[in-house]
This record gives structure tokens, sequence and C-alpha cells, in this order.
């Protein structure tokens, strides 16, 4: 016995709806953890430090999910406030010379600081473009990260050739945390329109998830449509 086209109908829309209803509210879910772990995370760290006179749960008798946070923000910002002044700029001089007396705590701290000092500096063009590279054999593309041109020794070493160099980062699929830092000929590059924040989400949904291209640009042919 066959289902009737009227009951087969109803079922695919029940099933189309709950689809819909998966991705309007998946994210969103997601979105709300991811949120509130982090608010809760922040907490954990700043809220034993606080004194019980200047808590304010302490009086209100209820916890106030963000205290942490917001009271970490605050003192971020009166740091880097101070830290702009003479006499901020010399405490932060002390405590740097201190650590650079270290042999272990310097290195990470040098390291962690340069980071910082790159990826924050508001004149750094550092990951704001996407590109494709021939990896790993020619004919094949992989979508990287434009990081920088090549600096220093490296730059010194492959730049004999007149080539010009570009750091790039290679991130994996699903999970573009790590990867790897590879030197390229800017001509072997592929600059691409999308940003930065459309390339993590082609990668995160390995490719199902396609920025919408907004026309041809610099006399790059369009794309061809799929016939209907």
């Amino acid at each position: 016995m066959t289902d009737s086209p009227e009951r087969i109908s109803f079922a695919t829309r029940l099933r189309n709806s709950f689809l819909t209803g998966l991705i309007i509210c998946a994210p969103l879910a997601i979105t709300i953890y991811l949120t509130w772990s982090f608010i809760h995370w922040a907490d954990s760290w700043v809220k034993p430090y606080i004194p019980d006179a200047y808590n304010p749960e302490e009086y209100v008798k209820f916890a106030i999910p963000g205290l942490g946070l917001l009271i970490a923000i605050v003192v971020i910002t009166m740091i880097g406030f101070m830290g702009r002044n003479l006499i901020g700029r010399s405490i932060v001089g002390y405590g740097e010379s201190v650590l650079n007396r270290m042999p272990l705590v310097r290195t990470i701290y040098k390291s962690t600081k340069q980071i910082f000092e790159t990826v924050l500096k508001e004149q750094s063009n550092s990951f704001r473009k996407c590109g494709l590279i021939e990896f790993p054999s020619p004919g094949m593309w992989a979508l990287v990260f434009i990081s920088t041109d090549a600096k220093g020794e490296i730059a010194a070493r492959l730049n004999e050739d007149d080539d010009e160099m570009v750091a790039v980062f290679l991130p994996p699929t699903p999970v573009p945390t790590a990867g790897f830092l590879m030197f390229v000929p800017r001509a072997k590059i592929k600059e691409l329109d999308m940003s930065p924040e459309e390339g993590v989400k082609l990668l995160i949904s390995a490719g199902l998830v396609t920025p919408e291209w907004r026309g041809p640009k610099d006399g790059i042919p369009e794309a061809p449509k799929s016939a209907a």
C-alpha cells in the first residue's frame, strides 16, 4: 500500500519546517551558549579577587552575570590609559626590564607581546585578505589568509631571485585554529574579494557556505552560471 500524495506532501512540509527551524535555532543557541560560557569564565577569574566591600553581590545577595567581565574591561582600559603617560611608561618599562632578566619568561613575554602588537596595530594589514595558492600540488588550490610581506632574514634568503615573498596562513578544515605558516611568491597568490570572516565560514562549512560574489573585478571574468 503506497502513501497518498497528500500524506507525502505533509511529511515533506513537516521535515522542511523542522530543518528551517533547526537552521534558525541552532546558530542562535550556540551563540548564546558560547557567550554565556565566556562570561562565566571571565567571572570565575575576576570575582575571587574582588574585596567583599567592593563586590556588589554582597549587597544585592544575587549573582550578577558579567560583573567580572565588566570589571576586567575597566581595569584593562585603565592600565592602558596609565601606560600612555610618562609615569605609566616608566612603570611598564621597569616591569619589562625585570621580565627580560628571566630566561624562560622573557621569551614567552616577548613573543606574546609581538603577536598582540602586530594583530592589534591599527595600520596592520595582517589577515585582512584571503587568497588562493596551489597546494598540495599544481592544479589543486587551497584557501589561505594573507599575513604580511616576508621580513628580516627570511626575506633576504627568499628574495634572492627577485621574487617578492609573502607570509600566508594555511588553516585546516573545519577548525581553522591551527595550520601552516608558508612563504609564497606574491605572483603565485590569487587574491580574493571575500573578507576573512567569509573565508572562515567557507572553511568551517567545508565549502558548503559559499560567500556571495559581488561581480567581476579588475577584468576577472564572471563565474559561469549553472544550467537550470
